[in-house]
C-alpha cells in the first residue's frame, strides 16, 4: 500500500506540476468552459422565452449545469494526453519499471485529473455567481453536484487513459477527445429533452449523459432529484476502470 501510495503521490504531484506551471495547458483549461459558458448563457438566453421552457433558475443556471459536467470530462480527458505524452517520453516505461503496483499509476493521473476540474470549477462558479447566476439548491444538492461532476471526471480519465495506454502516442488524441464531445454534444445542451424534436431527440435520450446532465440540473435548481443518474454513471466508472486497466496490462506486456 505505501508504494502505491508513494507511486500515486508522484506521478500526481508531477501532472499537476505541469498543469501549474505550463500556460499552454492551464490556460485553455480555464479559458474554455468560461467561453462555453458565458457564450451559451448570454448569446442563447433567449431560449428562455420559448414555450415549455420551464427551468426555474435561469437559463444562465441550464448552461451552468452543463459546463460543469463538460469542463468535468474534459478534464480527465485532456489528463489522458498528459499519459500518452509520458509514453512517448518515456518517463511511463521507467516509472512502470520501478513501481510494482501499477495500478498507483492510473491512481496518480486520476487525482491530478480531479485536481485540474477542482480549479475550474472555483474559477466558473466564482464568474457565475458574479454575473448573478440564480441557484436554487442547498447545500446538499451542491454536494450532489460536485460529487456528480468528480465522477464525471474520473470516468473521462479512465476513458482516454484506456486509449493512451493501448496506442501510446500522442497521435491518440482524436481518439480520447471525439468520442466524450459527441456524447456531450448529443445531450441536451440548449433546450430541455422535451423540447427537441426528431433524431437529435432519440439521440439525446439514448445518449448516457443526459440523465446525468438532467441530474445535475435537478440539484442546481432545487428540485427533486432522480438518483438513478448516479447508476448510469457508476456503471460507465467500473466499464471504463476495466477498459483502463486492461489498456496499463496492455502497456506493460509491450514493455512502456
Amino acid at each position: 500500500m505505501r508504494r502505491f501510495l508513494d507511486v500515486t503521490g508522484a506521478v500526481a504531484w508531477r501532472t499537476i506540476h505541469h498543469f501549474l506551471t505550463q500556460p499552454s495547458i492551464l490556460v485553455p483549461s480555464l479559458l474554455f468552459p468560461l467561453f462555453f459558458f458565458t457564450a451559451f448563457s448570454g448569446a442563447l438566453s433567449g431560449v428562455e422565452a420559448i414555450p415549455g421552457f420551464d427551468f426555474p433558475s435561469g437559463y444562465a443556471a441550464f448552461q451552468f449545469a452543463f459546463v460543469m459536467l463538460q469542463a468535468s470530462a474534459f478534464g480527465g480527458v485532456f489528463a489522458g494526453f498528459s499519459i500518452a505524452a509520458d509514453f512517448e517520453s518515456g518517463f511511463t516505461r521507467r516509472l512502470m519499471l520501478a513501481s510494482p503496483d501499477r495500478r498507483g499509476i492510473l491512481a496518480g493521473y486520476a487525482v491530478a485529473a480531479l485536481f485540474r476540474a477542482v480549479v475550474v470549477w472555483v474559477m466558473l462558479i466564482v464568474v457565475a455567481l458574479l454575473v448573478g447566476m440564480q441557484i436554487d439548491g442547498g447545500a446538499l444538492d451542491l454536494v450532489g453536484l460536485y460529487t456528480l461532476a468528480a465522477l464525471v471526471n474520473v470516468t473521462g480519465l479512465l476513458f482516454s487513459a484506456g486509449v493512451a495506454t493501448r496506442l501510446r502516442t500522442m497521435q491518440a488524441g482524436p481518439a480520447m477527445q471525439m468520442p466524450v464531445f459527441l456524447l456531450l454534444f448529443l445531450a441536451p445542451v440548449y433546450m430541455p429533452l422535451e423540447l427537441l424534436e426528431g433524431w437529435i431527440h432519440t439521440a439525446a435520450r439514448l445518449n448516457p449523459m443526459t440523465p446525468l446532465l438532467e441530474l445535475s440540473r435537478d440539484f442546481i435548481s432545487g428540485q427533486p432529484a432522480d438518483l438513478w443518474a448516479y447508476a448510469v454513471v457508476l456503471t460507465m466508472f467500473a466499464v471504463l476502470a476495466l477498459w483502463a486497466l486492461t489498456g496499463l496490462r496492455r502497456a506493460e506486456r509491450a514493455g512502456g
